[in-house]
């Protein structure tokens, strides 16, 4: 149990960077992570469609160059906006079955869904202008 639980603060402490250091991590962001990884239909439905808060969904996959441009500028810029939107990101290739149900057809595609419901989508890279105009709009700001 006590090589496990070491084993798990080694991992946390590389998971977090190199200024991380027990379990501390250094920086100006807030305690909480406003982006998250998608782990299943459950997962999707209990954090996603089931959330209070206005939530940014990034299909994504490993093998697409848009995608690895378009993913930290939204983390970058939802993570500015201090909890008032949340970010799921889910790799439509360990999730088919979202990405079919969704209407996902090429990738990088980001929902914005309120309630439950998609109330914004748009496919492809944007620049940051426009990614702003797209939160500030599923915020209601």
């Amino acid at each position: 149990m006590a090589q496990r639980l070491a084993l798990q603060r080694l991992l946390c402490c590389f998971r977090r960077g190199p200024l991380a250091f027990h379990g501390r991590a250094f920086g100006t962001s807030a305690g909480h992570r406003s982006t998250f990884n998608v782990q299943d239909g459950s997962d999707f439905q209990a954090r996603v469609v089931n959330s209070p808060k206005p939530i940014v969904v990034d299909f994504h996959a490993q093998w697409c160059g848009p995608c690895k441009i378009l993913g930290p500028r939204l983390e970058k810029l939802v993570a500015k906006q201090e909890g008032k939107v949340l970010m799921a990101k889910v790799d439509i290739d360990d999730h088919t079955d979202l990405a079919i149900e969704y209407e996902v057809s090429a990738v990088p595609t980001v929902l914005g869904m309120k309630n439950g419901d998609v109330v914004d989508k748009f496919v492809g890279v944007k620049d940051e202008d426009q990614l702003e105009a797209f939160l500030k709009k599923l915020i209601g700001a």
